[in-house]
Formats: structure tokens, C-alpha cells, sequence
């Protein structure tokens, strides 16, 4: 009998009809429903032919944090720009109707914030990165990390870390994405890159060393020197890769030895170098940084400056070096059909659908849902089923994202592919499939209605991270980052079984320097909304 075929498609070429991409797993014995057989011969066959696996190691799904004026859109568009993406910059506060690519919005444009996530992609080397920049409220970083393989926090050389990028740190953790931390604006006065590395491993709860060296600071910044491959990159003029400048060369060698420590803490194999005193390769160490990074026991310290597209290139090739490809993500959906039992996903094409709306809005075009395939392939003028509702849909325009603004129509995307459908009315976190399953990526468990506490706690900004990731274990939603002197004041929603006889523990964790108060506060119509918005990621753990 003759082998069927399949469906391959251009992954890297934009004007490629098809366009798309295609997400791999590791595989492990499953149980399956009595409804899903064809998720079984799935796998089955997968194991026998993974014919879409080199493909699923050329895509990378990122989503880009940062709190406010730290650049991430100006980083965002300066990738766009070397890409090939876009042909001109611009400015975030455009004028005359232009402006970034990745904020379309008048009000956007105007006061420098982005409002809306966007969703892009582009091509580096042969592969496919998906984009998603993330906004400047609490909720939507929520619902895009859902998404996401990898993430790069961008932090302010001179301002450093801050309390929204504490916020945002939990929130990638509880979310167990791997991150990337990218230090911008290394040309700006008062840059002291060294002073923020000490601060991250100070407030966030990982590994952390610089990949790079600066070669000079402020108006002297002229390139970076990568302590993995010990080879100097300048950004001026015809220079390329050359040798470490002789005046730097104690000091890489240093850096390069503390990023060598750090890492064996965490990585076995290069342990076992390190203290054979073997000499460490190049290929060792980005292996390691890989293994570390992916198993979110490291973070990786980038350098650059956006806005003068110095340390960009490094980026991307970090980005492909070091972030996991879709076949190195585990996804698990839950089985209606088997009161919510545990289900991995293959990742294939050949599986049954399953996708995740993770963003829905309204457009002067109708409703636009954003959908991240996790499992088989949807289809233009093909039907899908909601699980979330019990309703078929018809998908009558399917479009790959490139901002706001300009879409791509495309015949079909699969596994690993970040989507938007025009027309699809549904609510953020639906779960849609082709009917053959049962599976939802999150809990439609209703749960017992609670008590929220309005908590107020002022602490020493020592203490910031340590309390606030406690109040997310407790299943808080933070309101707010506000500072007093030496003292940061945190305001979360806290469910009260949660927080009861909480005074102790906060005075533990402070040293008996933290402060605590709390009343039942009903909400507001536009906090309703915000714990709506937001309880829905943590309903599977309710």
C-alpha cells in the first residue's frame, strides 16, 4: 500500500502560501479516553515516523515583558527591522500618523505605552520566531504567557529592576516560562549593567550571569564581547567578530569564569567538567546555558541598546541558542470525557485538533480570537468545535498577525502555530477542537465562591520579591506596586482562607519588619472584571 501524503509547507518564507508552523513533544506512555482512538493512532504513528520533527526545531514562540519605558517595543521593532520584517523605524510616539509597528493605537502612539498585545513573526537563520509583545497591565501579560515557550524580560540599565518587573518575574514563574533577561539602553548616562545583574539575582530566585561584556558604557558603548564564543562584536562601521580588545582581556575572563560557576551549579554535565578543571568548549557551555535555561534553573543576562540596534543580532541568535523549540514543551490538556483527567499532548499535525483562545477583541471588522494549536490543523472554510459552549464553528477567515494592522491570509495552520480567526465568538481560555476529542486546556470546573480580602502590606523593598511570590502561591492577584522610602507597599486581592493568620508568616519572612492590613472590600464592576479576567488561568489548580 502506498504511503499517504502529507502536507509540508514553507516554515521560514513569508510569501509562502501556507505559511505556518509545526510543534513536536516527548513522548511517554499515555492513557487515552474511549473518544479519542484517533489521539492514540496519532501518537502511535508519530513514534513510528516523526517526519515534522526537524521542522518543530526552527520555530520559537517569545513573548517580550518589560515594565514601562524600558523600550520592549523599540526592541521589538528593531528585531521587525533586521529581520527584514519592516523596511523603516519609527518612532513609539509617532507623528502623522506613523509609529511602531507593534502599537497601531492612536492613544498607543501617543503616550508611549502599549495598550494591546500584538503578535508578529519573523525569519533569523532559517528559522521562525513567533512574537507576541506583551502589554503594560497585569491581565493581558496573564493570558499571552499562557501561550509562549520563552520569554525575554527587558530591564532599563539605569533604572534596573523595578516592582512591576518582580511582578512580572512571578507571574512567568507561576506560568514555568523560560526567560531570557535582556539589559537595554547601555548607551544611556548613568548605565550600570553590573548594578542591575546584581539586583536580579538579588530579587528573583534563579541562577543569573552575564552572557556578554560591554565595551564601554554611555556615549562609549561601541559592542559586546560574548564570553561563550570569547569573540568581540562591534556595531559601528565594517567591523564584524574580532578578537577580545587586550585591555579587556582579564576582566572577560573573569566574567566568563563566574558564568561557567554559576551554570555547573545547576547542570550536571558541565559540573563535572568544571571541576575536572577540563577545558570548557564553546559547544559545552551553550549546551549547559541551553539545559539550564530550558529547565528554568538559569537566566541568561543579554546587553544592548535597542533604539541603536546594538546587541539585537546577539538577541536573536540567543533566542534560537538557548529558548526551546515546541518539541522541548510539554502540554497537557484535560479530558472532559474522564472528569478532567491529565492528557499529554503529541504535539502532531496528524493528532486531533486542540486550541487554546488566549486574546479575543473587537474589531471595526467583527470579533478577532487569537488561538495557539497545540495538537492537529485548522482549516480555512472547515468546521471547529468549541468545548467550552458545545458549538460548531465555521472558520470563514483564518490570518497569521503582523501587529495590529496587517494580516496575511492563509489556507490552513498547525501545531505550534500562533493564529487569529475573524468571526469566532468565544471567550479567552475556550478550548476548540475538530470534535474527535474532548479536551479542554483549562479546568471548566465551577468553583466554590470565596471570600477576597483586600490586603495591604508594607514591607522593606529587600523583602518585595520573597512576599509577593508568596502572595501568588496563596492564589493573590496583585493590584499594585507602590513605594514609601525604603519600603514597598503591595496591594493584592487574597482569597481569606488563604491569608488566614498570615501576620506571623509575613513577620518571618521580614524579619519582623513587615506590616499587615486587611478588609473585605466589594469589588468594583472594573475589578470584577480584572479577577474574571484572571481566575480563569488559575481555575485548573481551584
Amino acid at each position: 500500500m502506498a504511503r499517504p501524503q502529507r502536507l509540508l509547507y514553507a516554515l521560514c518564507s513569508s510569501s509562502a502560501t501556507t505559511a505556518g508552523s509545526l510543534i513536536g513533544g516527548t513522548f511517554h506512555p499515555r492513557y487515552f479516553s474511549a473518544g479519542s482512538v484517533a489521539h492514540a493512532t496519532a501518537a502511535a504513528n508519530i513514534d513510528k515516523d516523526p517526519w515534522w520533527k526537524e521542522s518543530m526545531k526552527k520555530v520559537r514562540n517569545i513573548g517580550i515583558l518589560a515594565p514601562m519605558d524600558s523600550e520592549k517595543t523599540t526592541l521589538a521593532e528593531q528585531i521587525l527591522l533586521y529581520t527584514d520584517q519592516i523596511h523603516k523605524m519609527h518612532e513609539v510616539r509617532g507623528k502623522g500618523g506613523c509609529g511602531a509597528t507593534m502599537d497601531s493605537m492612536d492613544l498607543e502612539r501617543k503616550n508611549g505605552i502599549t495598550i494591546k498585545s500584538a503578535s508578529t513573526y519573523c525569519n533569523w537563520k532559517g528559522s521562525k520566531i513567533n512574537i507576541i509583545e506583551h502589554v503594560d497591565f497585569t491581565t493581558e501579560v496573564e493570558r499571552a504567557l499562557r501561550v509562549v515557550d520563552g520569554a525575554i524580560l527587558v530591564l532599563c540599565s539605569f533604572g534596573g529592576v523595578r516592582s512591576h518587573s518582580i511582578t512580572v518575574d512571578c507571574q512567568m514563574r507561576k506560568n514555568e516560562v523560560p526567560r531570557i533577561t535582556f539589559i537595554n539602553q547601555l548607551d544611556q548616562m548613568g548605565a550600570d549593567p553590573w548594578k542591575v545583574l546584581n539586583q536580579i539575582r538579588s530579587h528573583f530566585p534563579r541562577r543569573t550571569a552575564a552572557i556578554q561584556v560591554p565595551i564601554g558604557l554611555e556615549n562609549e558603548f561601541k559592542g559586546l564581547v560574548d564570553l561563550v564564543k570569547l569573540k568581540a562584536y562591534y556595531f559601528e562601521g565594517s567591523h564584524g567578530k574580532e578578537k577580545v580588545p587586550s585591555n579587556m582581556e582579564t576582566l572577560v575572563a573573569d566574567k566568563r569564569r563566574e558564568l561557567i560557576r554559576t551554570v555547573s551549579e545547576v547542570d550536571k554535565i558541565l559540573a563535572g567538567a568544571f571541576l575536572s578543571d577540563e577545558t570548557i568548549s564553546e559547544a559545552d557551555l551553550e549546551g549547559a546555558i541551553r539545559r539550564a535555561t530550558i529547565a528554568r534553573k538559569f537566566i541568561p543576562v543579554f546587553m544592548g541598546t535597542a533604539v541603536k540596534d546594538k546587541g539585537v543580532q546577539p538577541l536573536l541568535d540567543g533566542i534560537l541558542s538557548y529558548f526551546p523549540c515546541p518539541i522541548e514543551v510539554t502540554n497537557y490538556a484535560l479530558d472532559q470525557s474522564k472528569n478532567e483527567e491529565k492528557v499529554e499532548l503529541t504535539g502532531s499535525p496528524d493528532a486531533p485538533l486542540v486550541a487554546l483562545a488566549f486574546k479575543s477583541e473587537q474589531t471595526l471588522s467583527g470579533p478577532l480570537t487569537y488561538l495557539r494549536i497545540y495538537d492537529g490543523v485548522i482549516r480555512k472554510g472547515g468546521s471547529i468545535f468549541n468545548v467550552n459552549t458545545g458549538k460548531n464553528i465555521k472558520i470563514s477567515s483564518l490570518c497569521q498577525m503582523h501587529s495590529h494592522e496587517k494580516m496575511h491570509d492563509i489556507q490552513e495552520a498547525h501545531a505550534g502555530q500562533i493564529v487569529a480567526v475573524f468571526g469566532l465568538e468565544c471567550a479567552a481560555g475556550d478550548t476548540f477542537t475538530d470534535g474527535l476529542v474532548k479536551y479542554t486546556m483549562t479546568s471548566m470546573a465551577i468553583s466554590k465562591p470565596e471570600i477576597i480580602m483586600l490586603v495591604e502590606l508594607k514591607v522593606p523593598t529587600e523583602f518585595q520579591g520573597a512576599v509577593t511570590a508568596d502572595l501568588n502561591k496563596r492564589k493573590g492577584v496583585i493590584l499594585g506596586n507602590d513605594q514609601d522610602g525604603d519600603d514597598s507597599i503591595i496591594r493584592a486581592h487574597v482569597p481569606l482562607n488563604n491569608i488566614f493568620r498570615y501576620s506571623p508568616v509575613l513577620s518571618s519572612m521580614t524579619q519582623g519588619k513587615g506590616k499587615l492590613t486587611m478588609e473585605y472590600k466589594k469589588p468594583n464592576t472594573r475589578e470584577i472584571r480584572q479577577l474574571n479576567d484572571y481566575y480563569w488561568i488559575h481555575s485548573s489548580s481551584t
